[in-house]
């Protein structure tokens, strides 16, 4: 595993790009929104790794290690020894404008190109402007986890792409290419792949509870009767001028009947003819909604905890691994292990100049010979809880722990 990373100025931090090509291997790339213009690095990358599966997508930040960059390239090129990866994308069918019905269809191809008997997880990521989360996610569960309590949850995480706070256009590689309107996924198979996730937001709920009055998907109208626009021009006073920028510093908490914890959700764009939000995921009509906001001891607190999480999930199967086949436990606990870590964006403009300081106390909770990269997005996808299945979120930490296991031997060995 090598990860690395390019500057418009300097270019590659690696004199020269690690030989790790191969159909085990999996690049992964998060990086500024103006390379969908000038994609000459990922060019470079795809011609170094032409056998390998590539994906990746533009960010509101890149997160390398512990630092934070703007308008930049983060890799992680990872040569697993059995694993058997499948990668897979789609584009969005916009020929009847935007609708969640798209999204959850994207969902449910994606899902039957990569489920098998023995896949193990998946790592999803979706265009932030034009995907509706929620229904990406569920297109995936009706087919990977399909019912309401699974006989066998598979892990499925990612987030969606970014445009630093632009609110204009992002992409997600298809076929290697910057593209909008895109989604891509990878699954992982066989038993030697390991992977642990968790996440955690750290914001806090204030002021009155609104009843969502009118809403359809992830466009909400009306709270308590009135148009939601103008309640949060109202709220906002003159920082309305910089939406929808400004509302991530007051994401919705979303009450259901059907959900334990409340649902985070941020706005992706404005309407002002009909006074409406989208969302980057469902509002249901008849929802209870509430303001939050977000403090720079409680949202790194929220990493900390969201790092604790995925280290405990990974460990769980690290013991389920040597359970099955004994052998060097030492040698297992010392593999080397890729965090992809997915923070809301919202998260940096509220932590601002300490931003740095969630990337390093996540790592720090991480195992030793962990490698850190991810970006700041517009949502994130990860199960809440061990035996549950994936949700979209907004304005979490999310992480995604992958390992290969060096005590298994893969029972099944796919083709293609």
């Amino acid at each position: 595993m090598e990860t690395f990373f390019w500057h418009p100025q300097n270019g590659w931090s690696s004199h020269t790009l690690p030989p790790l090509d191969s159909k085990h291997t999996l690049v992964l790339v998060f990086g500024a929104v103006e390379l969908i213009d000038h994609p000459h690095p990922i060019e470079h990358l795809k011609q170094t790794y032409p056998q390998s599966h590539l994906i990746g997508c533009s960010t509101a930040g890149e997160i390398f290690d512990t630092l934070l960059f703007d308008h930049t390239l983060s890799v992680a090129v990872v040569q697993f020894e059995q694993t058997q990866l499948r990668s897979a994308s789609c584009l969005l069918d916009f020929s009847q404008g935007i609708g969640s019905l798209d999204s959850y269809r994207a969902g449910r191809t994606l899902a039957a190109k990569l489920n098998s008997n023995d896949l193990q997880g998946v790592f999803i990521l979706g265009d932030g402007l034009l995907v509706n989360g929620s229904e990406l996610i569920r297109g995936f569960n009706s087919t990977i986890n399909p019912g309401s309590k699974p006989s066998r949850t598979l892990p499925i995480t990612g987030g969606l792409a970014a445009d630093y706070h632009q609110f204009q256009h992002t992409w997600v590689l298809a076929n290697g290419v910057p593209t909008s309107g895109a989604v891509a996924a990878v699954g992982f198979y066989g038993e030697q792949i390991q992977i642990g996730f968790g996440c955690q937001s750290g914001w806090t709920i204030f002021g009155p509870e609104r009843r969502v009055t009118r809403s359809k998907h992830n466009i909400l109208y009306e709270l308590d009767g009135k148009p939601v626009l103008e309640l949060y021009k109202e709220y906002l006073g003159v920082q309305a001028r910089d939406l929808p920028k400004s509302a991530l510093f007051f994401p919705l908490a979303v009450h259901t009947a059907s959900t334990r914890k409340a649902s985070v959700r941020t706005v992706v764009s404005l309407d002002e003819d009909t006074q409406s939000m989208r969302f980057s995921g469902n509002i249901p009509q008849g929802a209870l909604t509430q303001l939050m906001r977000g403090n720079y001891e409680r949202l790194v607190d929220g990493a900390i905890v969201a790092a604790l999480v995925s280290r405990n999930s990974l460990q769980r199967q690290i013991r389920q691994g040597n359970q099955k086949q004994e052998n060097d436990s030492n040698r297992s606990q010392n593999e080397p292990t890729l965090a992809i870590s997915i923070s809301g964006s919202g998260r940096r403009l509220v932590l601002g100049e300490r931003t740095e300081e969630e990337l390093e106390v996540t790592l720090e909770e991480l195992p030793a010979h962990t490698q850190q990269i991810g970006f700041y997005s517009y949502g994130e996808f990860a199960p809440y809880g061990v035996e549950t299945i994936c949700q979209l979120h907004n304005q979490t930490m999310t992480l995604t722990l992958i390992r290969e296991s060096p005590n298994t031997r893969p029972k099944t060995v796919l083709n293609g």
